[in-house]
């Protein structure tokens, strides 16, 4: 099986384009530190090291194996500009370059999930990491083919429910076993694929994880209430193969409990009276307080079904044809004390079909149409958005052209139109329609040779989703009265506040500088992002910890760096520094947005021996004190892990790690996620995991 640099056990991530060298046998060294050529899914053109036209990073094999976690957020967790905005141990999103959902678009295999996620941070992003055969972080204009509004980028989850290929024998698959021990985590998964003939395959799988509240060092109670987690995935899939492609279907089932922290019911009796809050016996409500009783919990249950089909030269001028549809039933109730509070609902429908084209005047690309439809459904307690539907149409192209081979240009664009269309029983609500359009490009020179640099430019932009137009109500997970971006007579804040709903629009500028062959190989970034009518939550009110807030529009400005750099002291030994910033504030005023990641500074070093690889890495969170003014400071703190890992390379393959997280026993408090101040992180922990692939 093949690697990427076996002397490091780091991920091979976005800056790791330049950063990290090539591939090897782990028992072979290798001869020369260079990175060849990546298969990226969510880059249907490939990549070049030495033009590359867009940062990704990249997580597959045994490198994703060590570091999967029980959520996706958690398991992107490091990569340069990559945090997470966690809640407890059963939802976690990741955070790109300060973004999160709904501006970071997360697929599976390149269609929408269909969760709830975007809604809120303590639903659960549904993919599996034990299932997944390769997870992509995607930046630049490539981005365009999956949507306009993902400014922080897109995450593309692989899996193998659909096989794609014929097996090589009679059975091909794999078997994986973890644990660890601040949540006494146990988890198990397995894959198989077998053909029923000449060119029929079928593929089941199935995961199951159990995990206890994690404990935090340093702490009164060892253990932090809500924190456990169960998962159950399970599913089957049936693909014909040809010579020239494939059509598969697949039918997957999800089921999720695990436990939501720091929920507090003080403040539900809360109403918004204008642009002020009424909570008659806010603070008083002793029963309710957390602590009290056990936390409240997510039911959740989703079923899917996935058609993918590739189609490789079917006529002349174009080189393959693909699609990707699904259907998707989603449910979630949240329950406390027996008794369902809130349930919540998704059913949508997507499909894109996309070709690519033989060279026209030089110029090789993709272009294609997507079309989703989508319904969400809240009720109970916490019914904050109507019963809305979405439906988005969009047409979009990347196109490529290689001047020589020192001078690469990419372009890309994306059309869409957007309809939301609300039901709510107790007063009529307004549809809304619009549509944005987006452009990018990105221009690579190959300066010297190993070197290069890229300039990226983007003008993107945003539709407003469900919550963000029409919501009215309490939402405890954020601990927040919500009020709609349309005005006051149809969801709440007061008619001062209310204002016109634009098009969030997002200039980006990026440049990259890397050096993707000899010992020293590095890949420096720097990005600006400024966006025009930027959504987000304004505070009108707040008693104690709760705020009355009203979506509203204002321009803002991101800017950032992600740096990565490695060098390769010997065959088998290698050192790397890496680091990460990102501030955002508004225009006017110089205010600072919520929830921004703090900095982050560290390093690795690694070596190999024979089939051992080993891994220590340290890394500086410093504190993040540029904050909102309804936040809190959050203090830094010192990350030490350490892995050490064996793997058996053959026919079948046997992989086994051991990894010590956060060995210093520290305090952490992550900035990035809602409860930063009221539920830390997990402390001192060992993982220990073992697969076999065959």
């Amino acid at each position: 099986m093949k690697r990427f640099n076996a002397p490091l056990a780091a991920p091979f991530t976005a800056a790791a384009l330049a950063a990290l060298c090539g591939y090897a046998h782990a028992a072979e060294p290798a001869e020369e530190n260079r990175l060849e050529s990546v298969e990226v899914s969510a880059l249907p053109l490939g990549s070049d090291a030495d033009l590359t036209p867009a940062s990704f990073d990249l997580l597959e094999g045994d490198l994703l194996f060590q570091q999967s976690e029980a959520t996706l957020g958690d398991t992107l967790n490091g990569l340069p500009g990559v945090h997470a905005d966690t809640f407890g141990a059963g939802s976690s999103r990741p955070v790109i370059r300060g973004q999160t959902a709904p501006r970071v678009s997360v697929l599976s295999d390149g269609a929408r999930l269909f969760d709830m996620s975007e809604i809120s941070p303590d639903h659960a992003t549904t993919v599996e990491p034990m299932l997944s055969r390769k997870v992509e972080v995607l930046r630049g204009p490539s981005t365009l083919l999956y949507g306009g509004g993902a400014i922080g980028g897109v995450v593309n989850v692989l899996d193998d429910k659909i096989p794609t290929r014929m097996p090589d024998g009679p059975v091909e698959g794999f078997v994986s076993a973890r644990g660890n021990t601040v949540a006494d985590e146990s988890a198990g998964a397995v894959g198989l694929t077998t053909p029923l003939g000449e060119h029929l395959a079928l593929h089941v799988e199935g995961a199951r994880r159990e995990a206890s509240d994690y404990e935090v060092n340093g702490f009164t109670d060892p253990t932090i209430d809500g924190t456990w987690a169960e998962s159950n995935n399970a599913s089957v899939g049936l693909s014909w193969i040809g010579d020239r492609g494939y059509l598969g279907l697949a039918y997957s089932y999800r089921g999720d409990l695990y436990g939501l922290p720091g929920h507090s019911h003080e403040f539900e009796g809360c109403t918004a009276n204008g642009s002020s809050l009424e909570c008659a016996e806010a603070g008083h409500d002793h029963d309710h307080e957390h602590g009290a009783h056990e936390a409240p919990f997510v039911d959740l249950d989703s079923r899917r079904v996935d058609l993918r089909g590739e189609y490789r030269q079917p006529f002349a001028g174009v080189e393959a044809v693909r699609l990707r549809a699904s259907h998707t039933d989603y449910r979630h109730h949240e329950i406390e004390e027996d008794t369902i509070g809130t349930t919540f609902r998704h059913r949508g429908v997507d499909a894109r079909l996309e070709a690519e084209h033989a060279p026209i005047l030089g110029w090789r690309g993709t272009v294609g149409t997507q079309f989703s439809d989508g319904r969400i459904e809240t009720t109970g307690e916490e019914a904050v958005v109507p019963k809305t539907d979405t439906r988005v149409a969009a047409l979009f192209a990347v196109e490529r052209y290689r001047f020589n081979d020192r001078w690469q240009l990419e372009a890309g664009a994306r059309f869409e139109h957007q309809k939301l269309d609300p039901d709510d029983a107790d007063q009529p609500l307004p549809s809304e329609s619009d549509s944005a359009a987006s452009l990018s490009t990105a221009l690579t020179w190959a300066f010297r040779p190993d070197y290069n640099v890229s300039l990226s430019l983007a003008r993107s932009q945003r539709l407003a989703q469900a919550q963000e137009v029409y919501a009215q109500g309490v939402h405890l997970a954020t601990n927040t009265y919500e009020c709609g971006l349309l005005a006051d007579r149809y969801t709440c804040g007061g008619t001062a506040n209310d204002d016109g709903l634009d098009t969030e629009t997002s200039h980006n500028v990026g440049i990259n500088l890397r050096k993707v062959n000899g010992d020293l190989t590095f890949d420096l970034g720097l990005f600006h992002n400024q966006v025009d009518n930027y959504v987000y939550a304004r505070t009108l009110d707040q008693i104690e910890e709760f705020r009355l807030i009203k979506y509203s529009q204002a321009d803002v400005t991101f800017i950032g760096a992600e740096a990565e750099a490695t060098y390769q002291w010997t065959d088998r030994f290698s050192t790397t520094l890496f680091g990460d910033a990102v501030r955002a504030e508004f225009d006017d005023g110089g205010n600072e947005l919520p929830r921004i990641p703090a900095q982050r500074l560290g390093g690795r070093l690694n070596t190999f021996w024979r089939a051992f690889d080993g891994e220590l890495e340290f890394y500086r969170v410093f504190a993040q004190d540029r904050i909102a003014g309804f936040e809190s400071r959050t203090p830094g703190h010192d990350m030490l892990n350490a892995t050490v890992s064996y793997t058996l390379a053959g026919n079948p393959q046997y992989s086994v790690f051991l990894r010590g997280s956060n060995l210093l026993g520290e305090e952490v408090w992550n900035h990035a996620s809602f409860l930063a101040r009221t539920v830390p992180e997990p402390g001192r922990n060992v993982t220990a995991g073992v697969r076999l692939t065959f």
